[in-house]
């Protein structure tokens, strides 16, 4: 059972249990890509990233296989982890634009990192049941920062899809019908008990190579979303 944020980091980065991810990750950490040819690839699932206080949850997909499953960080070392990250400084959410690795000294400012599926898997999409056999890792996320989380930030579709049960099950009511991903959609959700807080949730398209290569995700869009989820979280005057 894990009692703490440090608790639960440890246990997901020790997970084997979706074959096909294991396999994939340990496979592309021993290949390599040429231009890390000389790293050490971390090639295990990646927790999340942030403080154990957090008033603010950023949710993505999973983890890019050469960016996370190679740095062992969310978002570190890649295109989309740039632009993230970015923003994030920005909009004050964290101590630097960019992140490198592990011990780059990036910090995160009241918002925290994580994914509902801690593997990277083939072609930057997880199989149904993988979502489903990693999501008690989300709740259990959810429910140790349920005391400070206000507000959250949810990347792409998919991230939508897979966090609207897990609110569910960690203590927030969802609305039916359920409500459907859009950039800039903001849901307010009511706590189902007096241990929960009404939470704040934001859709943001995801801050793929494909979105931001294309234009149809911008600085200025990424920036504005978190600019409001961080005043919904109470980060903001």
């Amino acid at each position: 059972m894990c009692r703490t944020i440090s608790d639960l980091d440890a246990a997901v980065s020790d997970c084997r249990a979706c074959p096909r991810l294991v396999a994939w990750r340990e496979q592309v950490a021993q290949d390599k890509r040429a231009a890390f040819r000389s790293e050490t690839y971390w090639g295990r699932p990646v927790p999340g990233f942030g403080p154990a206080d957090a008033r603010l949850l950023i949710v993505g997909l999973a983890p890019a296989a050469h960016g996370g499953n190679r740095t062992g960080r969310m978002f570190t070392g890649d295109r989309s982890g740039d632009v993230l990250y970015a923003a994030m400084y920005a909009t004050g959410l964290a101590s630097q634009p960019t992140a490198v690795h592990r011990d780059d000294g990036l910090r995160l400012l009241g918002a925290r990192v994580t994914a509902p599926v801690h593997c990277a898997p083939p072609d930057n999409k997880p199989l149904p049941e993988e979502r489903d056999r990693c999501r008690h890792w989300l709740t259990t996320e959810l429910d140790l920062l349920a005391s400070t989380v206000r507000a959250v930030v949810v990347l792409g579709g998919f991230g939508w899809q897979a966090l609207l049960p897990v609110l569910d099950q960690a203590g927030w009511v969802i609305p039916r019908p359920r409500p459907k991903f859009g950039h800039g959609v903001r849901i307010n959700l009511a706590p189902k008990t007096s241990e929960r807080a009404p939470l704040h949730v934001f859709g943001c398209y995801h801050v793929s190579q494909r979105n931001t290569s294309t234009g149809l995700l911008t600085s200025t869009m990424i920036e504005s979303v978190l600019s409001s989820a961080a005043a919904a979280a109470g980060l903001r005057g």
